[in-house]
């Protein structure tokens, strides 16, 4: 497979983008049934997003082969709270990693999580971050493959 990672063309990626979103929804619904899977999720999702990516110095990456869009990482730029060290407070944040089920364990994952990570270097961030799901464990072993370690955890109780 030959494919090329670039930026997202708007319109002409947002139907990709929104069937990006739609499969992680369905793929994560699996193991996290809070997920929605109705028809308006994908549309206002990605609305959330392009106002966060405008906002937040963020970047949308497209993998592309042979001009289709077969997966996508979104990049923001976040901020830790004033009791981190002021060094280390902005960071960069992969807020969506997809790729299309066919196109999995072919590099391009890890071609999107490069870009992003060329994107906080360019940006002089010193690093970046992304939450993973507890029960997704495919996700978290392809960014412990990355470098990517466990930093924090969040604790739910439902009541």
């Amino acid at each position: 497979m030959s494919f090329r990672i670039r930026d997202m063309n708007i319109p002409e990626d947002e139907a990709a983008a929104l069937s990006f979103i739609m499969g992680s929804q369905q793929y994560e619904h699996a193991f996290e049934p809070n997920r929605r899977l109705d028809p308006a999720v994908a549309e206002e999702q990605y609305a959330a997003l392009a106002k966060k990516v405008e906002s937040n110095q963020g970047r949308i990456f497209i993998a592309d082969e042979n001009g289709s869009a077969i997966g996508w990482a979104v990049f923001l730029v976040e901020q830790n709270p004033v009791f981190v060290v002021e060094e280390q407070r902005s960071y960069g944040y992969i807020t969506e990693l997809y790729v299309n089920e066919n196109a999995r364990s072919l590099g391009v994952g890890r071609a999107l999580i490069a870009a992003c990570e060329d994107e906080a270097h360019r940006l002089g961030l010193g690093h970046i971050m992304l939450g993973v799901l507890t029960a997704n464990k495919r996700a978290a072993e392809i960014y412990a493959r990355a470098g990517y370690l466990p930093y924090a955890s969040e604790l739910r109780k439902h009541l």
